[in-house]
């Protein structure tokens, strides 16, 4: 399966550019699902449509949440909620994002297109699954599961139910879900693709963007430069925005590997006819996604190094803090977590330097716990 995760600025275009790719590799013969929120501008024959209500996910959620938890509840003399008193709270739309991504891709179509909110949300949405995995194994840490059989005898002390066993089976499900909805997000088929109008605001978006798509490892496949008006025009006036989309059309083909161009249809589309027009296929097959490899410069240095491609990142608002067997990485408005290697848990670190949008981060082995042999 290839899944192909659709988004970009706001107001781009990225609905009508999703449906536009589902709708050619449908036509091609390819099992294609398309997920979306947002009112599409076609019928899509031959597509899968999948619609994500986030309103009605956090209904089912909760309340769900609430019958596990009924005698915890009921302990402390809560008054239950019922669906029609729930309205969805921050981060619903993320949790429902995720939870119907999880469920489409257990379907396998031959490609699964998804409709992204704005490139800034999608990037946050995309991240929480390893970032509550982490936190759920810091909170309810899965050894401590091993004590199930002193649970009896503390309810019988206490007095009281003991509410552990519904808390960590809740966890051990949720655990579950985000490990699946994480496989598809770092599963080589996968790729973003940016939708964008060229221009000034545009670009700046964009390059914002494939930092936290490196940051999060993801492989960008491609930009999709929407909406172009016409090269020639003897309107003067339409001619000024013509040369202005065309510059920053050339900055973006100079800045990223794959520029895709879709015509200006002189009005929203309507129909499967005008989605067929804006010629937007599949796409490259498969984008590598930049990977964090490590150096061995024992012989020469006696270093290892850690490259992370972070391309267009800077020395302003980088930042690098080690916990443990961790890496907490900030670069611009984009923070990862990240688990170091095993090698790199046995070396302290060094140093750290940028160059050319690759972060190396020097690492030297602790003979205290490096083999003699190295």
């Amino acid at each position: 399966m290839r899944t192909v995760l659709v988004t970009g600025p706001g107001g781009a275009g990225r609905t009508t550019v999703a449906a536009a790719t589902a709708l050619a590799a449908a036509r091609s013969g390819t099992r294609v699902t398309l997920l979306t929120s947002d009112r599409l501008p076609g019928e899509l024959a031959g597509v899968t449509v999948r619609r994500i209500d986030s309103a009605a996910h956090f209904r089912a959620e909760l309340l769900a949440f609430q019958d596990r938890a009924g005698v915890a509840l009921d302990l402390l003399g809560a008054s239950r909620l019922d669906a029609e008193e729930l309205t969805e709270l921050p981060g619903a739309e993320q949790l429902a994002l995720l939870s119907a991504l999880r469920e489409a891709a257990a379907d396998e179509p031959g490609l699964l297109v998804v409709d992204l909110p704005p490139a800034d949300r999608a990037l946050a949405a995309l991240a929480l699954p390893e970032q509550l995995r982490r936190y759920l194994r810091r909170l309810l840490p899965p050894e401590r599961q091993a004590a199930r059989s002193l649970r009896p005898v503390l309810a019988q002390l206490a007095g009281v139910p003991m509410p552990a066993r519904w808390l960590y089976e809740t966890a051990a499900r949720w655990d579950l879900e985000l490990a699946a909805v994480q496989a598809v997000i770092e599963d080589p088929g996968t790729t973003v693709r940016l939708v964008a109008e060229p221009g000034p605001a545009a670009a700046e978006a964009l390059r914002t963007a494939r930092l936290g798509i490196a940051v999060q490892r993801l492989a960008l496949d491609a930009v999709v430069a929407n909406k172009l008006l016409p090269a020639e025009t003897p309107d003067p006036w339409l001619a000024g925005l013509v040369a202005q989309q065309r510059k920053h059309l050339d900055e973006l083909a100079g800045e990223f590997p794959v520029v895709t161009e879709v015509a200006h249809l002189g009005r929203d589309p309507r129909g499967d006819d005008d989605l067929e027009r804006l010629g937007t296929g599949s796409g490259p097959d498969g984008a590598p996604a930049p990977q964090w490899s490590i150096e061995d410069r024992l012989a020469e240095d006696d270093v290892l190094v850690w490259r992370l491609p972070l391309p267009g990142a800077v020395k302003d608002g980088l930042a690098l803090v080690r916990r443990g067997d961790e890496l907490l990485l900030t670069v611009g408005p984009f923070r990862r977590i990240a688990a170091l290697p095993s090698a790199l848990r046995r070396c302290t670190v060094t140093g750290a330097g940028l160059h050319d949008g690759v972060l190396e981060i020097r690492f030297a082995p602790d003979p205290e716990l490096w083999p003699r042999g190295r």
